[in-house]
């Protein structure tokens, strides 16, 4: 069993002006229920902010495994994989080419994903998108 972090990055949702259905379809996942969510936080599209909030929970040592949702695609306030990279010891890169190669099956526009993935310390920390269709997928 897994220690998780689920960190929903999304500017409206930070606010209270939406809510964070991502991060629900992340909880209610197969893989998740047979883990254990140990932190959860909403944060803004803040390069700073998401790489502080990672940085802090990847150090506290009780998270196995951080699950980011949200700032993967090609907008101007998406910084999630900037944020991720800059904080990382390594970078996993396989973990991105298999959600692209997945989702490429469902759509084409998962060519487009920049998620990624990289360990810091004994925390594996992996980008997902933002929609929650593309979370289930």
């Amino acid at each position: 069993m897994f220690n998780l972090g689920i960190l929903t990055i999304s500017d409206k949702g930070w606010q209270g002006q939406r809510y964070d259905k991502s991060g629900k379809v992340i909880k209610d996942s197969p893989f998740v229920l047979d883990n254990r969510v140990v932190k959860y936080e909403v944060v803004p599209d803040e390069v700073d902010i998401i790489a502080s909030k990672l940085s802090q929970w990847a150090d506290e040592g009780d998270v196995d495994i951080i699950l980011t949702t949200g700032g993967t695609g090609l907008g101007p306030r998406d910084v999630t994989p900037e944020a991720t990279l800059s904080i990382v010891d390594k970078v996993v890169p396989g973990f991105g080419e298999v959600m692209r190669a997945g989702t490429l099956k469902v759509t084409p526009l998962a060519i487009l994903s920049r998620a990624v993935a990289g360990v810091r310390g004994k925390c594996l920390i992996i980008n997902l998108p933002g929609s929650p269709k593309a979370v289930r997928e």
